[in-house]
């Protein structure tokens, strides 16, 4: 059997998974882009073992990372014997992913000022009638 090495989170990944998290990116994301920015490049299998998602949500992350174009999908060869493995390396930079979450973040803020703003209008106007 061939010896294979693979990377697990420690506390500084799970701050990271956290941050993200609470900034309102989902856990299954959160978790991939957290194990992806630490390594070259990852199977799927990879990927599963050491960022803690199962199969089906390593899909459902990469769906998303597909979306905003983040992700970068590679064939290997197995030594020529069985099925090829599709390998996945981040395609963005941590800091063009960020910027992507901080953007978001200041539309968002920006949303809820406006509502502020028209709720203090309308409070003002049925205050002086």
């Amino acid at each position: 059997m061939k010896e294979s090495y693979v990377m697990k989170f420690d506390s500084r990944d799970m701050q990271v998974v956290e941050i993200l998290r609470s900034l309102g990116v989902p856990r299954k994301v959160s978790n991939m882009l957290a194990y992806l920015a630490n390594v070259e490049e990852a199977t799927s299998r990879d990927i599963e073992r050491g960022s803690d998602l199962r199969q089906p949500e390593v899909s459902i992350a990469l769906r998303t990372l597909r979306k905003h174009n983040w992700i970068e999908e590679s064939v290997r060869r197995n030594d020529g014997t069985g099925r090829p493995v599709k390998v996945y390396r981040l395609r963005a930079s941590i800091d063009e992913i960020l910027k992507y979450y901080e953007e978001e973040k200041l539309k968002e803020a920006n949303r809820a000022m406006e509502r502020i703003q028209k709720l203090r209008a309308l409070l003002s106007q049925s205050g002086s009638s």
